[in-house]
């Protein structure tokens, strides 16, 4: 047969085949969304046409689809998750694009078991168009490090000045058998998104971002709530609730527009935000005060040595005119802008706006962490002292290299894996040992998953492989830790821990706090809301409940009870009993009707009464008990390691006891020179220096940052505020500079001033100025900090005359127990345990007293 014969049959393949990848193209132009191993086109959740992936890809290469063997229950949808591509070798996507317009890629990873692919085995890299995405990529340690089951990455690719896309998927060759995957790909044309941003340290500068290529590290919907694909304004993008960011007690307040409010983006594109987005947003409320006081501010893990662009979103719906609200706003405690007016740049109520900020973060300088802070600026006058913020996209920019290594996994997922590695498995694992088809199920899949990480972690470990990155761009709930089926607790505690302290089924939590009643939420963490219970006819209880999104939540849950539940002793917060069922996470302390420390501290709240230096004295002594305790009382030495002003509770006899065990160390890890080598993590304003340094964690650690309190105390000032000027922003580096030219006294709280002893104030100013020594080596140990801090306290009560202080010694024998881990000690721990605090709380009197846990009351909003 001739050419000119096969003529009419090569044009019609052809027209063919341009219809096929003609209908893959979705009803936006010039995008593409496929199904990994997808047969044919299938909907998701949201009604979105799927295609398949097949004629993209290239004829090099290996590569098989396979079905997913479980599907988790956080996956609402089957598509694009329950099918996959694996690839064996090197193989290649390409796509046609338009070489002068940017581009959204979107890659979705499911690691289950597929066929004979084990998950754990998944180690790859991808590149697009020579830029690289991942490195060493493994869905599985990421997804389990973040206690997710699936993890989408979204970039936003330059224009390639080319009309192909090559998408490359690469097997590591480190590992034998590794192979790659991936279960979707969006490729979306996207109009002009970005254009030039603020360059911040740097004035008057900025950066071009038109040639940089982008990774969406977070895209949050301030104050509002969660926007799916199909709610965004055309670009398919999601906006996740800002909540788990937020950094401190002091959260602000959510506003939302009235429904008589008109949005009109004017001259701006509307696509920058839906306007979901713009009619919400989160302030700091309405008490000048109590704002002055404070930051209200996000805090975002990120990969170190990288650029950030940091946009934020504003729209002004409750102030009209210029200079009525007017702030500043801070990026990792450096001045991103002065004199932030929404009105002044909008120019009306209801017209969005949006800034854009680049920022370079370095290895080792910020703790891997994006700070973003709000404040009042004083310095214009403005008629109400308040900051707004309506949404916050952050971006990682580079222009041919966009990855980062693997986070790391949790001390307490690796302790498990080494239980699990040695044959001892957990009950809930043990009652499914024997897996079999579609009749393993739920329990099925989570032992294989378990086992198949446990043997990565035995024989797979390259240097530098590891990051501390632990950011949370997806929230789901990984059937990883659920409960067993009879609801009682997870396999991820300890049996002891389980027989140390009582179990509370859901029904009784939702009891204790009707149903979780938004009434009885006395305060808001990283961990999750706090509510005020009542238990067993009458007994008062503060019950922390689990905000499932918290990247923070399963390993503060399973740290909480691993070492309060051995732990008894008059100055620690009581860890009654723990929940864990259906979902829900829930620890139930102690009731402190006080609240804390702090809250006595700062005068932002007028029915907080002001603390006389005896009490503020006792409050310190009573800390210190607890965290000497902890040194030298328990079996093993225990490290707080986020010793603060808010983590010190107070009950409604003025006792102090020390709380929020969720970041602590405990030895027989410690090496031969006392210190555990770990990632850093605290408080900033409290961390020690030596400890973010060395990365290396002792109990002189805890030493200094209960130095930072001491002064806190003393001066009653935040230990951080970025609008003093420069030498005066750490509380701790100022006191210091006070002390050494003798103007200490001016920094003391006016309440104090005339009475204080002067040798009282002496010793307390010493030994707190000891606990700030830069090396740990020359810091007083808690046993000697306790003696100066009892014999100021003497010193003080000598010129108030009778009726001072019982305090007369440090901790006694008698106020404390060390619950061993021996089955003989469990009777007698619940011999000793109590339902609530020591005192009867049913007759308490102060009802009508601030009540919180132990995070500040949000003001009233607007």
């Amino acid at each position: 047969m001739s050419f000119r014969s096969k003529g009419p049959l090569f044009l019609v393949c052809v027209l063919v085949l341009l219809n096929d990848i003609h209908g893959a193209w979705n009803e936006e132009p010039g995008s593409l969304i496929l199904g990994c191993g997808l047969d044919g086109g299938a909907e998701d959740g949201d009604t979105r046409k799927w295609s398949p992936d097949k004629k993209f890809l290239g004829t090099e290469g290996g590569s098989i689809t396979s079905k997913a063997s479980y599907q988790d229950p956080s996956l609402t949808s089957e598509i694009p998750y329950m099918s996959a591509r694996i690839f064996t070798s090197e193989s290649t996507y390409t796509f046609p694009v338009k070489p002068d317009k940017r581009y959204w890629l979107r890659l979705h990873f499911y690691p289950s078991l597929y066929g004979s692919f084990d998950p754990s085995d998944a180690y790859f890299s991808v590149a697009a168009n020579g830029v690289t995405l991942l490195t060493n990529f493994s869905a599985s340690v990421t997804c389990e490090a973040l206690s997710q089951a699936y993890i989408d990455r979204e970039y936003s690719l330059a224009p390639l000045n080319s009309d192909t896309l090559t998408l490359t998927f690469k097997p590591s060759d480190k590992y034998k058998g590794a192979f790659a995957f991936v279960n979707g790909i969006q490729l979306i044309q996207m109009p002009d998104l970005f254009d030039s941003a603020t360059l911040i340290g740097y004035d008057g500068q900025t950066i071009d971002l038109t040639t940089s290529n982008l990774q969406t590290m977070f895209r949050l919907n301030v104050g509002g709530q969660f926007i799916s694909p199909v709610q965004d304004s055309g670009l398919t993008r999601m906006w996740y609730d800002d909540t788990p960011y937020l950094y401190g007690s002091a959260s602000g307040v959510t506003n939302k527009a009235e429904k008589n409010v008109t949005f009109d983006y004017q001259g701006m594109a509307e696509y920058i935000a839906p306007l979901d987005v713009y009619s919400t947003s989160r302030s700091m409320g309405g008490d000048k005060n109590i704002n002055m006081g404070y930051n209200l501010t996000w805090s975002f893990r990120v990969d170190t040595n990288f650029m950030y662009l940091v946009r934020l979103h504003f729209c002004e719906y409750y102030y009209s005119k210029i200079n009525e609200i007017v702030f500043k706003i801070f990026v990792n405690n450096q001045t991103a802008q002065e004199q932030a007016d929404v009105i002044g740049w909008s120019g009306g109520i209801g017209v969005p706006t949006y800034k854009d900020y680049v920022i370079y973060v370095e290895d080792g300088k910020t703790n891997d962490l994006l700070w973003l802070a709000l404040h009042p600026d004083p310095d214009t006058k403005p008629e109400f002292y308040d900051a707004i913020l309506n949404g916050v996209e952050i971006f990682k920019l580079n222009e041919t290299d966009l990855s980062a290594p693997n986070p790391l996994l949790s001390d307490m997922l690796l302790k498990e894996h080494r239980e699990e590695e040695a044959g001892v498995f957990t009950h809930k694992y043990i009652h499914h040992s024997v897996i079999g088809g579609a009749a393993g199920g739920a329990a099925g899949f989570a032992f294989m998953a378990v086992l198949c990480v446990a043997v990565y972690n035995k024989k797979k470990k390259e240097p530098g492989s590891e990051s501390q990155t632990g950011w949370l761009p997806v929230y789901s709930n990984s059937n990883s830790t659920k409960s067993s089926k009879s609801g009682k607790s997870s396999a991820n505690l300890s049996a002891m821990s389980q027989g140390l302290c009582r179990y509370f089924s859901l029904q009784e939590i939702k009891q204790a706090t009707k149903s979780f009643d938004e009434s009885n939420v006395i305060g808001v963490g990283g961990f999750g809301k706090v509510y005020k219970g009542v238990i067993d006819n009458g007994v008062k209880v503060a019950i922390k409940r689990s905000n499932p999104q918290s990247e923070q939540g399963v390993n503060e849950f399973q740290t909480e009870i691993e070492m309060l539940s051995k732990l008894r002793h008059k100055h620690l917060v009581s860890l009654i009993g723990f929940c864990e069922e259906n979902d829900e996470m829930c620890l139930v302390y102690d009731y402190m009707s006080l609240g804390t420390m702090r809250e006595h501290l700062y005068k932002g709240n007028k029915s907080i009464s002001t603390l006389s230096w005896k009490q503020r004295l006792e409050i310190c002594i009573g800390a210190a008990k607890g965290l000497h305790y902890l040194h030298t009382g328990a079996k093993y030495t225990i490290i707080h390691r986020d010793v603060k002003t808010t983590n010190i509770l107070l009950d409604e006899n003025w006792n102090a006891k020390v709380s929020d065990f969720g970041l602590s160390k405990t030895g027989p890890n410690m090496n031969n020179d006392g210190h555990v080598s770990t990632v850093v993590k605290g408080s900033f304003g409290y961390l020690d220096p030596e400890y973010f340094r060395r990365q290396q964690l002792t109990e002189k650690s805890d030493v200094y940052s209960f130095g930072v309190v001491l002064f806190e105390a003393l001066c009653a000032r935040p230990v951080l505020n970025p609008h003093l000027p420069k030498d005066q922003v750490s509380l701790a580096e100022w006191a210091l500079i006070c002390k050494k030219k003798g103007t200490l006294e001016d920094m003391i709280d006016p309440c104090l001033k005339g009475k204080i002893n002067q040798e009282s104030l002496k010793k307390f100013v010493d030994s707190a100025e000891k606990c700030l020594s830069d090396h740990g080596a020359d810091r007083p140990s808690m046993n000697d900090l306790l003696w100066n801090l009892e014999f100021a306290l003497n010193l003080q009560e000598n010129i108030n005359g009778p009726g001072g202080s019982t305090h007369s010694a440090p901790t006694k024998e008698s106020e404390l127990e060390d619950i061993s881990l021996g089955e003989n000690d469990v009777a007698r721990h619940y011999k000793n345990l109590g339902l609530g605090s020591d005192v009867d709380i049913s007759n308490d009197s102060t009802e009508n007293q601030h009540e919180i846990f132990s995070q500040l009351v949000n003001p009233q909003g607007r």
